[in-house]
């Protein structure tokens, strides 16, 4: 049996964020854990929100998930499926991402966080904190931190 159940791993859409997909993914497969692909998104200006209601009805928005969150969980199961993970769940959350991982953690029973390295090094980083850094602090679980970035 894995010590790894319940896989959480984070995404924003992002080629870094991918790559960390990926390693979840291809670990999940090994282990036969469960899959949960998460990403947060900040709240939805009145007028997008309008806009895309009256493009698409209000039900057909909200099922359609049109937003960039749900189009970045979209773009992660294939590639997680395409990875070898089976059993695959998804969820997209308002809020700040270290916040929602770290509670979708909890809330889920995950046993491993999955985020990428991007952001551990940069000056904003350093100065406001990143998703890993504060992940790895308030993470009810196991932390992995995936070497997601080139260097550049």
């Amino acid at each position: 049996m894995s010590a790894y159940r319940v896989i959480l791993v984070g995404t924003d859409g992002s080629d870094s964020s991918f790559r960390a997909v990926d390693r979840a993914a291809r670990l999940a497969a090994a282990t036969g854990a469960s899959l949960l692909l998460s990403a947060a998104y900040g709240p939805m200006p009145a007028r997008e929100r309008a806009a895309a209601a009256d493009r698409l009805g209000d039900l057909a928005y909200k099922v359609q998930g049109a937003t960039p969150a749900e189009d970045a969980l979209r773009a992660a199961r294939a590639r997680a499926v395409a990875a070898g993970a089976g059993d695959v769940d998804q969820v997209a959350v308002e809020g700040d991402a270290a916040d929602v991982i770290a509670r979708l953690a909890g809330d889920r029973g995950a046993d491993l966080v999955v985020v990428g390295n991007r952001g551990l090094n940069t000056l904003t980083g350093r100065i406001l904190g990143s998703v890993p850094a504060n992940l790895s602090h308030r993470s009810p679980c196991d932390v992995l931190i995936v070497h997601t970035t080139d260097g550049r």
